[in-house]
Order: structure tokens, then sequence, then C-alpha cells
């Protein structure tokens, strides 16, 4: 059947686009905060500031919300300007931020306009189920992009700015670093992550004091040491993970993380080898979708609301792909969007939500072996060859 191009092009326009990034917040942000007082990340966001404010612990229990805090003290300055606002306005501005940094990061993918576009639709529904949750993650993924994206535009400062600013809220961000070996000029790179490091650390610090901050920090580990033991357990909505599915499978909460973390640092980190592939842009893109991925999947921290990151890999990954598409592809893509994008949305019964999806984490389980035939895309392929840079032709005006 085909599409008549007025509708066509609307699904073209990045200006509809925009406007569906913007409407997003404003429908996660109704539901949470209007049904059922579902908004409890944002109240555990905004009270860090205000704990900060008055020197208490970031990272104990409160009774104003449920759960605690795992974000690290430099989130504090993130979230100050929203605490000010009205509690709905400042969530749907939050929201709206994150979406809007993702959207703007996306943008700047050295891939075709065409591709771009698509990977919008791609992540739009894993999108709102991050905003769902209120999280942050969002954001993550488009620092994780823009380090990438700043790298290749010989930016340096400020891709490690970022990549910093990100670790230091919330640890994923340190996946940036992936992108070491493609940038020019590596000692100044470095000399920029030991310059960022010492102001983000010590930021908070001007704000909040210097001995409270330095406690803050020891807590935060402690906090996050803790969350891990908490997360391998069998019945947490974390732990959406290879070691997590492991896990669930054979129901047996003491199986490692290690040599899961070894054998998937040496998949991951294999393909640097290969420094002739380098120059490629190809190979470069795959290495971003392969560290968005990675990130997520080999995280027992991870729940739904963090497959945003590795869903953008996902889309990247896909559109990038030689065509005509081949049927491995193809078939883990469709495998991944009904399994991990649409795993906790309505299309399934709630029975089947609970008792397959989340009691097995198996909304990892495309993305564990999209990455999987990723990598040995990566380690097998040579990236030089004509035929497969077709598909990877930046429009002028692009990075």
């Amino acid at each position: 059947m085909k599409i008549p191009n007025g509708i066509s092009n609307l699904f073209k326009s990045r200006l509809f686009i925009f406007f569906v990034f913007i409407l997003l917040p404003a429908i996660t942000t109704f539901k949470q905060y209007h049904h059922g007082g579902h908004h409890n990340n944002y109240l555990i966001f905004i009270y860090t500031y205000f704990h900060s404010a008055d020197h208490l612990n970031l990272f104990t229990a409160y009774p104003e919300y449920a759960d605690t805090n795992h974000y690290g003290p430099l989130f504090a300055l993130v979230i100050a300007p929203f605490t000010y606002l009205p509690e709905f306005i400042g969530m749907y501005l939050w929201e709206a931020a994150n979406a809007l940094f993702l959207f703007y990061a996306i943008q700047t993918l050295p891939i075709k306009n065409s591709k771009i576009t698509a990977v919008y639709w791609i992540i739009a529904h894993e999108l709102l189920t991050a905003m769902f949750s209120c999280q942050i993650n969002p954001s993550i993924a488009a620092i994780i992009i823009l380090s990438f994206t700043l790298v290749e535009k010989k930016q340096n400062f400020w891709a490690t700015c970022l990549i910093l600013l990100g670790t230091f809220i919330k640890l994923y961000g340190i996946v940036g670093l992936a992108f070491f070996f493609f940038a020019k000029e590596k000692p100044k790179y470095i000399a920029y992550c030991v310059f960022w490091t010492v102001v983000f650390f010590a930021l908070p610090m001007v704000f909040f004091g210097p001995s409270y901050i330095i406690q803050q920090y020891q807590e935060w580990y402690i906090s996050l040491s803790e969350k891990q033991l908490l997360n391998a357990s069998l019945t947490s909505m974390q732990d959406m993970s290879v070691m997590g599915f492991v896990r669930r499978v054979f129901q047996n909460a003491e199986i490692p993380n290690l040599p899961f973390l070894i054998t998937g640092l040496v998949i991951f980190c294999y393909p640097y080898l290969r420094i002739s592939q380098y120059k490629s842009l190809n190979f470069r893109l795959m290495f971003l979708a392969s560290a968005m991925i990675f990130a997520v999947i080999f995280s027992n921290s991870s729940e739904s609301p963090t497959y945003i990151i590795a869903f953008c890999g996902v889309a990247i990954w896909f559109m990038i792909q030689p065509r005509p598409l081949p049927l491995p592809v193809l078939l883990l893509f469709i495998f991944a969007i009904l399994f991990t994008t649409l795993a906790p949305s309505d299309i399934y019964p709630k029975i089947v939500r609970d008792q397959f999806f989340a009691r097995y984490s198996f909304k990892a389980v495309p993305c564990i072996l999209i990455w999987i035939y990723l990598s040995y895309q990566m380690i097998f392929q040579d990236f030089n060859t004509p035929s497969r840079n077709l598909s990877y032709t930046a429009p002028e005006g692009n990075i």
C-alpha cells in the first residue's frame, strides 16, 4: 500500500519530529503527575538539590519519596534550575530538556538526513519509555553521541567536557572515552580529561563546601556498591543485562558479573586492533553503536528506561548497514522492535510483561544478539571497500 505523499512528507519533516519530541514529554508529564503521582524520580531529583543545600546525606532514604538517589553530587547543580519552578512545570521542562538534547545530538550524526530522520522514528517509543521514568538517560545517550561527533569535528575540549559531565552525573557517561583512539592530538585530549575531572569534581564544592561534597562522593561509592548487590537479585526491576538474563534463566543469583564483563571487554576492544579500519567513517560509527549497546547490556544497573541508550546504538547500527539489507540484519532489527522497544508496552498482556520480559530480563536479549552480530562485523568485515562505504556518505554541512 502506497503512503500518500502528504503523510510521507509530514513524517520526513524535521519540524514535525521536533514537535513530537516536545509533545512526548507533555504526555508523560501529564500522565505521571496527574494519575497516581507517579513522578517519584523527579521528587528524588529535586530533593537532591534541597538536601545538598541542607548538607544532608544524598544517598539515604527520605519520607518525601520512595527509593534512593543514585546520581553524583554534581547532579544537584544540574537539577537546581528546575527546583525553583512549580513542580508540574519543572517536571515538564526537565523531560523536554532531556528529549530535545537527544534530538540535537542525533542531528549531529555524520549520516544522510534521511537516515537521521529514520533514527528519530526508530527510537521514539523507547524515548517515551525512558521519559515515563523521568530519568536522565536520554541526555546520557545524547552525551555519548555528541562526544563521538565532537571528536569527529576535532573539538576534543568540548568532547571531554561532555564525557566527564556525564560521568560525574551517572557513570554511563564514561563510555564516551571509547572514542579516544579516533581523536587527533591525543596528549591534549588526555590533558582536557584531567582538566574537566578537576572542574566537575570541585564544582559542587563551590556551592556546598569541600568537606560535605567529599563525604558525598564517598557515600555515592557506597550507594552504588550496595545497589550492584541488590540489582543482582532475581526479582529486581533492574539487571536487564547479559548477566541478568543468565542469572534469571538459571534462577541463580550467585552467578558473578566478572566472567561476562571480561569476555565482553575483550570482544568490545578487539576491533581497536584493526587500526587500518580507523579511517573509515563506517567503522567509527559502528564503534559508536557498539559502545552505546555495550554500556547497557553489560551493566547490572540497567533497567527498561536505560534502553534508550542501547536503542540509539541499535538505530545507528541499523541505518548504516549496506542496502539491500542482509537478512540477519533485518531479522535482528525486527526482533529488537518487538521484544526490546515494545516489551513494556500494552501490546503485550500484563502477565507477559511481568512473567516473561521482566522475570527473565528478556528486553536485553535482542540487543545482546545485535551487539554480537555487530562485533562480528567489526572484527571480520573490511570497511574500506567501496561497497561498505556507499551507505555512509555524510551530507554537506554535516561533520
